[in-house]
Order: structure tokens, then C-alpha cells, then sequence
């Protein structure tokens, strides 16, 4: 043992047997996990997946049905692996792919594979960082430590960060546009079409100016056309806006529809108040700038201005101490 040590010190230096455990454990990680993957699901595991599928298939998986089994997807068979197994959380990852735009069938194995590929790409080239510093002269075995596991947590951690970024950008785009795409909506109703033909031509209209709130829209009507019941449409659509606006406005709808009032006068009233909480917003804004820009001042504007101030001042004064040493 004691040569195996002295060996691997004068090879790698001091933080020799360090280094090869860490290669060690990597190597076996590596090893172990083509039989994770490869093993087949337990009787109850199966179970839990053909009451999915059967889940999937109730709630009008429409372009899972039209695929069938002609187009595999190449995660599917890691699905076990790559999906998680309990249907509370496969529910909010799926929703909150969902808000951000991902609409694939396969797009939970895709993150989490996106999540579990960056993670160990990132790990190995931390590893690597550490070697060569390690080569390049002493360093601690907390320095070896941080170098190998930061780059594999922000590896992990960079899908997650991009799905929060898209889903806050497009609520933020659904919340600007909603306001427009109401008045649009009151005025084809008015002229006479139905609230499902609106919904399309607001779709139509608005998709160049907001394409995540004409996606929505054109949804919504894809749907009522394949015969789904509106308010069930309606609240689909609320869930995946996630953007309160947007829910209230489906409670509008639906309480029309149910108390038999009047769907323009709603939609007058309700895009009226949609207006103007958007100069609610827009001066909420206006008023916190000042005090964003406090600190922008401070740094940019006072240095600049004492100096222009008290600069010839200080050199008068350093002028007039020098002629009197003299």
C-alpha cells in the first residue's frame, strides 16, 4: 500500500491518491449506469405506466394518437429513467414545460436528459480543471472538490434556469398582448361572428405582434372544433398561460355562458378594466424608476461632478502648500 501511495504521489503529485479515487469512483459511476438504464421495470412499475398511457389517452393526447407507434421517440425506452414516476410531480413538470412553450410529448424526457447530459459533461470537464491545476502546482483538496462539483451543479441546473427564463418572458408577452387581443375580440363579436370564429381571427391577427397568446388562441379553436367542451377548453388554456389576467377572463366567459348575460357587454367591461390595469403597470414602472436610477447617479454622475467642483480648488491648494515648503 504504502508503495502504491509514494507511486501515485510522484506520478500526479501530492494530491495523487485523491485524483484516483476520484477516477475511480467516475469509471465506476460510468460503469454502473448502462445497467440502470437497461434494467426492466418491476409488475407495479408497468402498471403505473399502462394507467398513465390510459390517463394520456382519456385527456385527448391527440398527437400521441395520430403517431401511434410510427414514430418512437429514441429517450422512450429511458422513460423510466428520464420521467418521474409519481404523477403529482410528472403533472408540474409537465404544466410548467407547458408555460414555457414546450409542447412536445416528449419534452419531459428531453429536459431531464438535457438536465442529466449537461450535468456530467460539466462534471468531466470540472474534473479535467482540477487535474491540470493539480498538475500545475499544489492545490487543497477543498479547491479540488469545488473545481469538479460547481461545474457539474451549473450543468444541472442550466436547463431549469432556461425553462424559468422562457416561461417568465412569455407570460410577460401574454400580459402585454391580452389587453389588445380583448379589444380585437370585442370588436368581431360586435360585428356579428361568434366567440369561437373571434377567437380564431384574433389568433390570425394578433400572431405577429404576440405569437405565445396567438398559440393559445389558435388551440382554443382547434379544440372547439374537434368537439371539446368549451369550458373545459377555456380552463386548458388558463393553465397553460398561467397568468391571472387571463384565468379571470375565462371566469368571465364561462359565467356568461352559464348565466345567459350578454358575451360583448363582458368582454366591453372586462377589456376595459384589462386597459387599465395596463397603465397600472406601466406607471408602477415609471414611479420605480427614480429609485433604480439612484444608484446609476450616485456612481456616474456625483464623482464626475466633485471633481469638476473641488478639483481646482485641491489644486490651489496643493500648490500653495508647495511654494511655502519651498
Amino acid at each position: 500500500m504504502d508503495a502504491l501511495m509514494n507511486m501515485l504521489t510522484g506520478t500526479l503529485g501530492p494530491a495523487g491518491p485523491l485524483i484516483a479515487v476520484g477516477g475511480l469512483g467516475l469509471v465506476l459511476v460510468l460503469a454502473t449506469l448502462p445497467f440502470l438504464l437497461g434494467k426492466g421495470p418491476d409488475p407495479m412499475q408497468k402498471l403505473k405506466e399502462r394507467t398513465r398511457d390510459e390517463r394520456r389517452r382519456q385527456d385527448g393526447d391527440v398527437q400521441s394518437l395520430r403517431l401511434g407507434g410510427r414514430n418512437k421517440d429514441k429517450l422512450e425506452k429511458f422513460s423510466t429513467f428520464l420521467e418521474p414516476q409519481n404523477a403529482e410531480e410528472f403533472s408540474a413538470v409537465k404544466l410548467r414545460l407547458l408555460q414555457a412553450g414546450y409542447r412536445s410529448p416528449n419534452a419531459i424526457r428531453m429536459f431531464h436528459f438535457a438536465q442529466f447530459a449537461l450535468g456530467i459533461g460539466a462534471l468531466v470537464i470540472g474534473l479535467f480543471l482540477a487535474l491540470s491545476r493539480a498538475q500545475n502546482g499544489e492545490v487543497t483538496t477543498q479547491s479540488m472538490i469545488l473545481w469538479t462539483l460547481i461545474p457539474g451543479a451549473v450543468g444541472y441546473m442550466l436547463p431549469r434556469y432556461w425553462v424559468t427564463k422562457r416561461l417568465q418572458k412569455r407570460r410577460e408577452e401574454i400580459t402585454n398582448g391580452f389587453p389588445d387581443s380583448l379589444d380585437m375580440m370585442l370588436v368581431c363579436v360586435e360585428a356579428g361572428q361568434s366567440m369561437d370564429h373571434s377567437i380564431a381571427r384574433v389568433a390570425t391577427e394578433i400572431r405577429s405582434g404576440y405569437p405565445a397568446l396567438a398559440d393559445e388562441y389558435q388551440i382554443v379553436a382547434y379544440e372547439v372544433k374537434a368537439g371539446k367542451d368549451k369550458p373545459t377548453v377555456l380552463k386548458d388554456m388558463a393553465e397553460r398561460a398561467g397568468v391571472p389576467d387571463v384565468a379571470n377572463f375565462v371566469t368571465v366567459l364561462i359565467q356568461s355562458a352559464a348565466f345567459g348575460t350578454s358575451i360583448a357587454e363582458a368582454l366591453r367591461v372586462y377589456a376595459s378594466e384589462m386597459r387599465d390595469k395596463r397603465v397600472m403597470r406601466a406607471e408602477e414602472k415609471a414611479n420605480t424608476l427614480p429609485t433604480k436610477m439612484t444608484l446609476a447617479t450616485m456612481m456616474f454622475c456625483v464623482p464626475p461632478l466633485l471633481i469638476i467642483l473641488l478639483g481646482p480648488s485641491i489644486h490651489s491648494i496643493i500648490e500653495t502648500f508647495g511654494q511655502i515648503g519651498m
